[in-house]
């Protein structure tokens, strides 16, 4: 990572942003009065800044990136709020992974259409970057990029590489930049799991930052633009209100739309930071289950695999022995055996400790364990660490002491870049 040489600058178009919107970058929650309890008013970036009557859009041609997340707190999507309001100019959205209207399995998207609901045209951002990238922007004709799609906390859930990726090619085309903050679902207490090595970097990690990175999406825009894009983008970020590092998102609210076809509930990306990683492996990582990345097995596993998991004592989960048919993907019609994670203590879980726990746990209890022949948990874990140490025999804690400096070296840049308590 180069420095900070950054700070300055982007602290100076922050504040900015969150002067516009009525609220200062570190405000806390509105208080009660003395000796009464009143409920935090949460509100996203988009609700602050509509609020505003767009403000911070006056003037501009904005196009927005964004996905069925892309909600009020009544369930509109902000697309359809926008179009129907005069006070905002939109004219161009622009689709990741899955699609805007989020009709796409993993691996697809919608391509460039011009959407029933609103006659908006809908440009495909899947899998480009670049000046390639830069070129959609361009002939969309907007002169503002505006983010605005739920994250779920995780280094290869690759909407933060579509923001990453967005940013860059905004850069390049000359416009600016926007993002609308929503919640890490769960939390921004602090950051966990392996660092990604720059080698290593592909559309499920560009950058190196940790596993599970702690950070909403307005605060990871500040850190790309302050330590890893060429030049900064002009950057403007609208915080949420009545959010605290602690929160999950049930504090918010809000109603949980998936981001992903596999993502249907916030239980779902409380474990998927660890147990995504079984993707990298040849057993199910409960795609094709209604409870995908927390039903994990393969054909051949048996009873033993919960009970050595057990045994670890990890915090804040037990799991049970459990038996599923994927409808699709691995082992798809046919029945296999594993384990169900129960969270119990969602404070005390650590999902990556867990997740190498349970690749650990499942090497030593079935036979038939390997690792996926492209070596795809190098890519989701970030360096061949994680492999080559559990092949060798490690621990679980053996492995995740194996990345203690260098996690280290990240919280302390990551630190700089936090703009809630």
């Amino acid at each position: 990572m180069h420095r900070l040489s950054r700070r300055s600058l982007l602290a100076a178009t922050t504040t900015a942003a969150a002067i516009s919107t009525g609220t200062p970058a570190t405000a806390a929650p509105d208080a009660a009065p003395a000796g009464k309890t009143t409920p935090r008013r949460f509100r996203t970036g988009f609700d602050r800044l509509a609020a505003t009557d767009y403000a911070l859009l006056e003037g501009s041609r904005a196009g927005i990136v964004t996905n069925p997340t892309g909600i009020t707190e009544d369930a509109r999507h902000i697309v359809d709020v926008m179009h129907a309001d005069d006070h905002v100019n939109l004219v161009a959205v622009f689709g990741p992974e899955h699609g805007f209207r989020g009709t796409a399995q993993a691996g697809g998207s919608e391509g460039r259409y011009d959407d029933p609901a609103t006659g908006l045209p809908v440009y495909d951002t899947y899998l480009k970057s670049g000046q390639p990238l830069a070129d959609v922007f361009t002939a969309s004709g907007v002169d503002t990029v505006v983010f605005d799609i739920q994250d779920a906390g995780a280094r290869f859930y690759t909407y933060i590489w579509t923001l990453y990726d967005c940013m860059d090619a905004a850069r390049i085309a000359g416009k600016r930049f926007v993002v609308l903050d929503r919640p890490n679902p769960v939390t921004g207490r602090g950051a966990y799991g392996p660092v990604l090595h720059k080698e290593f970097a592909t559309f499920v990690g560009r950058e190196p930052i940790s596993q599970a990175h702690g950070m909403t999406v307005a605060e990871l825009a500040r850190l790309f633009n302050g330590e890893f894009l060429a030049e900064p983008v002009p950057l403007e970020t609208v915080l949420m209100s009545g959010w605290r590092r602690s929160d999950f998102y049930d504090a918010s609210g809000l109603p949980w739309v998936p981001p992903s076809p596999n993502m249907p509930t916030p239980d779902t990306a409380l474990v998927y930071a660890g147990t995504c990683l079984f993707e990298g492996t040849n057993l199910s990582e409960g795609r094709g289950t209604t409870r995908p990345f927390e039903l994990l097995g393969a054909e051949g596993i048996d009873r033993r695999w919960a009970a050595e998991a057990n045994r670890l004592g990890l915090p804040g989960v037990h799991f049970r022995e459990a038996y599923f048919a994927p409808t699709f993907s691995k082992f798809q019609g046919r029945t296999v055996g594993g384990v169900q994670l129960h969270v119990h203590d969602r404070a005390a879980y650590d999902p990556v400790r867990t997740g190498i726990a349970l690749l650990v746990t499942a090497k030593q209890v079935w036979s038939g364990f390997a690792w996926r022949p492209d070596n795809w948990i190098d890519k989701l874990t970030g360096s061949t660490l994680v492999r080559t140490m559990i092949d060798a025999g490690a621990t679980a804690d053996e492995v995740v002491a194996g990345w203690h400096d260098e996690l280290a070296a990240f919280r302390r840049v990551r630190k700089e870049y936090l703009l809630y308590r």
